[in-house]
């Protein structure tokens, strides 16, 4: 009997671990590699949705391009405080400052104003029964989220932006 017991924890202790390697190991995306993104570059880009399908990963995919929005609360960055800038995560485009960036409560990453006023452009949006107004990428028209006047001083604008559409780099 208590080689039994001494057996089965040995396959439980070897599961845990198996399970925590898996955990480490860095996430792969079955997307090939980005040929359109770039931090420096501020070019229009004109791709086809089918491509950006080709070289974007799943999640990246449905709320860029299809309009889908991620989860509150659920974002990488919608609590983030470190120092630095947002970047577009489809392209590269130089988006938001992390001196920008305010707690709004509202469960996404939220910005007062951006880097520059062509980095991203507005599209009025009316789906859901909303009358809204939509954030894209100035550069690949990319969809970030939305814009709402009850934000802080000096704009009192708040981009409530999808963590998933952005990329951060750190202050070094």
């Amino acid at each position: 009997m208590k080689a039994l017991t001494f057996l089965l924890a040995i396959l439980i202790t070897g599961s845990a671990c198996q399970s925590q390697q898996k955990k480490q190991q860095p996430m792969t995306s079955n997307a090939p590699a980005n040929p359109y993104y770039s931090r420096t570059d501020t070019e229009k880009l004109h791709v086809t949705n089918a491509e950006w399908k080709k070289v974007l990963p799943p999640e990246l995919y449905a709320v860029a391009r299809e309009a889908a929005t991620e989860r509150p609360f659920t974002g990488k960055y919608w609590d983030a405080d470190t120092k630095g800038s947002y970047y577009c995560a489809v392209c590269g485009n130089a988006l938001f400052r992390s001196d920008a960036k305010f707690a709004s409560s509202c469960g996404w990453p939220s910005f007062f104003e951006p880097i520059r006023t062509a980095s991203v452009i507005y599209k009025e949006d009316n789906s859901y029964g909303m009358h809204r107004t939509e954030v894209l990428c100035g550069r690949c028209d990319s969809h970030l989220g939305h814009i709402f006047d009850d934000g802080p001083p000096p704009t009192h604008k708040r981009f409530c932006m999808n963590s998933v559409s952005l990329d951060f780099e750190p202050l070094q």
